[in-house]
């Protein structure tokens, strides 16, 4: 064989061979990235999964949270309206049985007076008038004492009913605010979720302004159930009780 085309066939079994390793490298070249990329979406989807369960965590610790605070204020608000309750028929018991006292010296003194009248008066006629003012005035004493204990125990039950309606108020109030921040952290979870699953930028960069406003939203009505929903309470009206009176509190 001539040597000139024995140069041109190893040339060419040379470029072929470079061909080839060229089509290896590109191959492996590929192979790396498709890898590489595997990796990058299981590393993504692993951290959506760690997201979405430390949120669902946060969002089970702060819904627990939430139910101790509303069960202890619950506890606290019927020991305080009992307390008061109890104080109400108590002032209302100590007046009446004040009031009773007075009114029983008031007769004593006037029975007293009376059988001074009987050991002086010598005429009969004097004598009948004085016992019959006596007794009119043990009957005046003992109709206004049941009187004034009557009013003061009608006076404490309608306070009472005042407070119990304030206490139903109280505790409607929080049951609306619970189940807004129930339906918030829901929405809250559905936008993560959401989010893990984004496929393009545009997507992803939507998701995530919806679920910071949705988080702010979150815990903006998580402080109003651990406040007892003073934020959104409706104000004082004005009322007609006396001054220092603890049920117009």
């Amino acid at each position: 064989m001539p040597m000139a085309e024995q140069q041109k066939e190893s040339s060419v079994l040379f470029s072929l061979k470079e061909l080839m390793n060229l089509e290896e490298d590109r191959i492996k070249e590929e192979e790396a990235h498709k890898e590489a990329q595997a990796k990058a979406e299981m590393a993504a989807r692993q951290a959506a999964e760690r997201s979405a369960r430390a949120a669902e965590e946060a969002r089970l610790r702060a819904e627990e949270e939430a139910r101790r605070l509303d069960e202890q204020r619950r506890k606290e608000e019927s020991t305080r309206l009992e307390a008061i309750r109890q104080g109400e028929i108590e002032k209302a018991r100590a007046e009446a049985e004040h009031k009773a006292r007075l009114q029983t010296m008031s007769a004593q003194q006037a029975h007293e007076q009376t059988l001074a009248a009987l050991t002086q008066d010598k005429h009969k006629k004097r004598l009948q008038i004085i016992v019959g003012v006596a007794v009119a005035v043990l009957l005046i004493v003992g109709v206004g004492g049941g009187i004034a204990f009557k009013q003061h125990q009608e006076e404490a039950a309608k306070r009472a009913a005042i407070l119990e309606a304030q206490r139903k108020e109280t505790e409607e109030r929080l049951r609306r605010l619970q189940n807004e921040f129930d339906t918030a952290q829901r929405r809250e979870q559905d936008l993560q979720a959401s989010l893990a699953n984004a496929k393009d930028e545009a997507t992803r960069a939507k998701l995530q302004a919806e679920l910071e406003q949705q988080r702010a939203h979150t815990q903006a009505v998580g402080r109003a159930v651990r406040s007892g929903g003073s934020s959104d309470a409706p104000k004082k009206k004005a009322s007609n009780c006396s001054p220092g009176d603890p049920l117009c509190d």
